[in-house]
């Protein structure tokens, strides 16, 4: 893997790894809590849902988008995603994972520089990529303060950047 690439895994996973955190210790009752209830569903989101999104819109704009594979997301469904228990959603991430690692394996400098056509939208590759960052870094927050919500304000630990920056020996 291009080192830019193994670059863009490492704040992808450091991402992904807070989602899961977030979820763990959790039962299905507080996956599948939602903190404003109301006639549309979606006026809030769950745990569960916004872990499933992430993990579909890190597939479209990595598998689909930059890497080509064939369009399988069903974006509408995640929104309406009722987890059974926490292992589901570990399932689910860490197939997106590695989903997202073999595209990059894949990746050479040359794609790197391309366009994609996005909803009819031209879309630079290295965009795409930085979108799954910070799409995930976004919803990440929306999670972080959900589970607040659910626990009466207990959060979990969010350890600064420089606890998350990889040993630079681990960066060459």
């Amino acid at each position: 893997m291009l080192s830019e690439l193994e670059n863009y895994f490492d704040r992808i996973e450091d991402l992904r790894r807070m989602v899961s955190e977030t979820l763990v210790g959790l039962p299905a009752e507080g996956l599948n809590w939602r903190p404003l209830s109301g006639s549309d569903l979606h006026i809030t989101n769950s745990l569960a849902v916004l872990a499933t999104h992430v993990a579909g819109a890190e597939h479209f704009w990595i598998a689909e988008v930059v890497g080509g594979r064939p369009a399988t997301r069903n974006r509408a469904a995640e929104f309406e995603t009722e987890s059974a228990d926490l292992n589901e959603l570990l399932v689910i991430i860490e197939n997106t994972a590695k989903e997202t690692r073999a595209v990059f394996s894949e990746l050479s400098e040359k794609t790197l520089e391309e366009d994609r056509l996005v909803e009819g939208k031209t879309v630079p590759v290295r965009w795409a990529i930085m979108h799954v960052v910070d799409h995930t870094a976004l919803h990440l927050g929306h999670m972080q303060i959900t589970r607040q919500l659910l626990t009466g304000g207990e959060g979990i630990p969010s350890p600064l950047w420089s606890k998350r920056l990889p040993p630079l020996d681990d960066r060459r």
